[in-house]
């Protein structure tokens, strides 16, 4: 259950912030709000770190595989494509849109196991529920 209430919430805030950011993109440049939206990420990162236990940093030096550390190189990129999304297509179907590209991408993780992820089977059901969501992004759209 605490996991459903954490994912609901995760959806909620990338939502505001998609506004949040396309309005200071407005008043601003797409690179200094992608740039100020990852400078107060790591801020906050920064300072949660310093509450709540200082783990040790040299830790990421033993990474492996490599790649996995690209993540912040990911979410500038995340950042950037909401910001034009959202300013292109407005927030509910720049939304419905992410939502199902993260659906599709997460399943096919899961089914290949790519990127360590245990491999799950195929399920038609999971992509008849796929094919169903984006029924519902052309229902909303008309």
């Amino acid at each position: 259950m605490w996991g459903i209430l954490i994912a609901l919430l995760s959806g909620a805030l990338m939502s505001i912030q998609g506004v949040f950011n396309t309005q200071v993109t407005e008043q601003t440049s797409i690179w200094v709000s992608s740039g100020w939206v990852q400078l107060t990420a790591f801020a906050a990162c920064l300072a949660m770190w310093l509450f709540t236990g200082r783990q040790q940093v040299s830790g990421l030096w033993q990474v492996q595989p490599w790649y996995m550390l690209t993540g912040g190189v990911i979410g500038a990129m995340i950042t950037y494509t909401v910001i034009r999304s959202v300013g292109s297509l407005g927030p509910a179907r720049s939304a419905l849109l992410i939502v199902v590209a993260q659906i599709i991408v997460a399943y096919a993780i899961e089914v290949f196991g790519l990127f360590g992820v245990e491999k799950a089977g195929f399920e038609w059901k999971k992509v008849i529920g796929a094919a169903i969501a984006i029924a519902g992004i052309v229902i909303f759209r008309y």
